[in-house]
């Protein structure tokens, strides 16, 4: 029963915390817009849920967890906590100090993250309200 439940609500716990790391990228590059060097990173993000959604699916084992970014394989600053490939954004427009981070799409980028992320909290609520009037019996 409780794997049942589990697996009714991975999609959205996986999809959150995705978000959550994404929110949390773009609010760096807005914080280091200034930064002489800065290359702005990103994630794919349907391509990390795909990647996420089957690596849960394939096994039933937890995932290792690292203590240091440099330990199992040396990939230091090149994924996200949960394995996600960090990229760089393409900038639109070259700046003098070699920073890539373009204001305007990061804004852009930031607030429709978010909207995502609140649209997914109220489609998990509305999963877990459904399944509580299953337990119910309404």
């Amino acid at each position: 029963m409780i794997g049942k439940l589990d697996e009714a609500l991975r999609f959205h716990q996986t999809a959150l915390s995705l978000r959550a790391e994404r929110q949390q990228l773009l609010a760096s590059n807005i914080a280091n817009a200034d930064t002489p060097n800065y290359k702005a990173r990103d994630i794919d993000f349907n391509s990390a849920l795909r990647q996420a959604m089957s690596s849960q699916g394939a096994t039933s084992t937890p995932a290792l967890v690292k203590t240091s970014p440099a330990h199992l394989g040396g990939s230091a600053g090149t994924n996200t906590a949960s394995g996600v490939p960090l990229l760089y954004r393409n900038a639109a427009q070259g700046s003098v100090d070699g920073n890539t981070v373009d204001m305007d799409v990061e804004r852009n980028q930031f607030a429709d993250n978010a909207l995502r992320y609140e649209a997914s909290v109220t489609f998990a609520g509305g999963e877990l309200k459904k399944l509580l009037a299953a337990i119910q019996g309404q």
